[in-house]
């Protein structure tokens, strides 16, 4: 599936950040801590952001059900890092609450949330919210239009009014999206895209590559972006650096044989496949930093997006390499790919100014 994509000119001056998924193998309270950590690690070296995903109910998935919360205390720990949810899963929140928790947290991070928001969340977690799966397109539309009119400080049904509003925030959307529908529908709306780190391969295309199922999203985000509008693309991926390439691949191994008897997907390769075959499937970039720069070079959507943003799962290696992972990123990696570390002053709001003390 050849793609006849142009470049947006994003080569140089992209963003760098770090995605983490909540999944160190500990206690709910030690997963939380590190987390931070990673977070307050990234910001020390120069990581642009840091985003964190909500999960309800699964903590094999991710068992962070309060993205603002844990944000909220990272903001305490840092001062001059974004800070993003990649996503709140907005069918299953209230949307009005949602919008009050982002400008609180937004203001005692001193302006520097970044809102990601998807339809996601499995079947059973619509059940347990007494909602139907089904209708999460509707319910996702119906949502994010009353959190962009909370936060522009327009009346609500009954004519109250947030307190605060936030219109600052409406250019610091973004939409996380698998389908060209996504594209248009984030594009339209001069919304960011958030591209995620793998996607499932269509029936009779098992080995399209991400970028043959990407590249198609990005065109259309494109041609629907307001004009005048600057493109935000943010392209996921699940980068693991260490400095011993046989170490790296020893712990892919134990992390995509885990994850893939977990997922079971009939279009990738399974538990009989090659360790080589499960990282290629499952669009995985693990090594030494010069493994993981050619094979993040040899990935063509990344010449196309603003903003790369790195995770290490599905291999979900312990703490102490997450964070070396993260040093590699910061000072081989990244630069590698045409990012140059820009050290911005801290937020300048005296309130996140203390809480950062």
């Amino acid at each position: 599936m050849a793609s006849t994509s142009t470049s947006t000119s994003t080569s140089t001056g992209k963003r760098l950040g770090f995605f983490t998924r909540v999944l160190d193998d500990a206690p709910a309270a030690e997963r939380y801590r590190m987390a931070v950590e990673q977070i307050v690690h990234a910001e020390a070296f120069g990581f642009d952001s840091a985003w964190v995903a909500q999960h309800h109910f699964n903590e094999s998935e991710g068992g962070l059900p309060s993205p603002f919360v844990l944000l909220s205390h990272a903001a305490a720990r840092t001062s001059r890092i974004r800070l993003g949810t990649g996503v709140v899963t907005l069918p299953l929140e209230n949307a009005v609450r949602v919008a009050e928790d982002a400008v609180v947290l937004d203001l005692l991070s001193g302006g520097r949330l970044e809102f990601g928001v998807g339809t996601g969340g499995t079947p059973s977690a619509f059940q347990a919210f007494g909602l139907v799966s089904e209708e999460r397109a509707e319910v996702f539309a119906r949502h994010l239009a009353l959190v962009r009119e909370a936060w522009s400080g327009r009346a609500l049904d009954g004519g109250a009014r947030i307190y605060p509003s936030s219109p600052q925030l409406l250019d610091r959307i973004w939409q996380a999206s698998f389908t060209v529908n996504g594209g248009a529908r984030a594009g339209a709306a001069g919304d960011g895209l958030m591209l995620s780190r793998t996607q499932p391969r269509p029936d009779g295309a098992p080995q399209a590559s991400l970028a043959d199922l990407q590249d198609p999203i990005i065109d259309t985000y494109l041609a629907n972006l307001p004009a005048g509008r600057s493109p935000r693309i943010m392209g996921s991926r699940s980068v693991f650096v260490a400095d011993d390439r046989e170490e790296a691949l020893r712990l892919a191994e134990l992390g995509l044989r885990r994850n893939v008897a977990r997922l079971a997907d009939a279009n990738r390769p399974g538990t009989d496949a090659t360790l080589q075959e499960l990282i290629v499937g499952y669009d995985v970039h693990v090594g030494t930093p010069d493994d993981v720069i050619a094979s993040l070079k040899a990935d063509r959507t990344l010449d196309r997006v603003t903003d790369m943003v790195f995770q290490v799962h599905s291999v979900d290696p312990p703490h102490p390499l997450i964070l070396r992972s993260i040093e590699l990123i910061a000072t081989e990696v990244a630069p590698a790919l045409g990012w140059s570390r820009q050290d911005r002053a801290p937020a300048s709001n005296e309130l996140s100014q203390t809480l950062a003390a």
